[in-house]
């Protein structure tokens, strides 16, 4: 299963946010890696290196390598509405974002471990493939024999996020894929219109 392995504090101290979720690391040092850090002088980013960047943000967040980000911009292009909300809709419908909302998983990358390892039942059956979209009204859970795993309920026991377009029912550890979210019930901060330009060119 391809996924990006490389340093991650070094990435979220180049975007100045802590992308991949809570890193004590990143707060010791937030400003951009390298020699210099502070202090090196940056001149003005052409408008190519920010929408560049609005790219890698976004896909580093979702923990999507660059040809699956581009099929789901495709997708998003030629469905009819906003290209960049759809975008970003279709990264929120992949299957490991939603275990990791709905507090399963404490990261992106922990949920995708949960899925490919067959912890995860859509609608009742096992699906491990990571970037299966889900649909308004399926249903997550936890298969039955993983419900008893520490993982899973140290991160559900942590868990604090509600999300209006989820829900979770704590006791059969089942969740609720109740409707694609706008774009104004998405937290991340990713300037989507900046892809959009970047991918139109």
């Amino acid at each position: 299963m391809a996924r990006y392995t490389g340093p991650k504090t070094k990435i979220a101290r180049k975007f100045g946010e802590a992308i991949f979720g809570e890193d004590k690391s990143f707060e010791k040092r937030n400003y951009p890696p390298g020699q210099h850090g502070n202090n090196r002088r940056r001149g003005k980013k052409s408008e190519y290196a920010m929408q560049l960047s609005e790219k890698q943000k976004a896909k580093y967040t979702y923990g999507i390598l660059e040809r699956q980000f581009s099929n789901l911009f495709k997708k998003a292009s030629a469905s009819s509405g906003v290209t960049g909300e759809i975008l970003l809709q279709l990264c929120e419908a992949r299957l490991d974002n939603v275990v990791f909302r709905l507090g399963v998983a404490p990261s992106r990358s922990a949920a995708r471990q949960l899925v490919s390892h067959r912890h995860i039942t859509v609608n009742g059956e096992i699906v491990s493939i990571p970037s299966y979209t889900l649909n308004a009204g399926d249903v997550v859970a936890v298969r039955e024999k993983s419900k008893s795993l520490t993982a899973i309920e140290d991160s559900l026991a942590a868990r604090n996020d509600v999300y209006e377009w989820l829900s979770w029912n704590s006791e059969t550890k089942q969740g609720n894929f109740v409707s694609v979210p706008e774009r104004m019930q998405i937290p991340e901060n990713i300037k989507e219109q900046l892809i959009v330009e970047l991918y139109s060119k």
